[in-house]
């Protein structure tokens, strides 16, 4: 089961599509956000989020 929290942290990411402002939204280091969001793809067995230099977008799996 999926906890709550990391769909929270999921939904910053994508409202963000930045890793470091969302985890300044959320009051966590940008470290911890990025080993949760890995924690939650390998949870569900899919990619969520294509991870750019500057930007992070959301994959086919991540919208639906």
């Amino acid at each position: 089961m999926i906890e709550t929290r990391l769909l929270h942290y999921f939904l910053a990411v994508a409202r963000e599509q930045n890793i470091t402002r969302a985890a300044q939204s959320l009051f966590i280091s940008q470290s911890t956000l990025s080993k949760q969001l890995m924690d939650l793809e390998k949870q569900l067995g899919r990619q969520l989020f294509i991870r750019g230099k500057r930007k992070i977008t959301l994959t086919e799996d991540g919208i639906f």
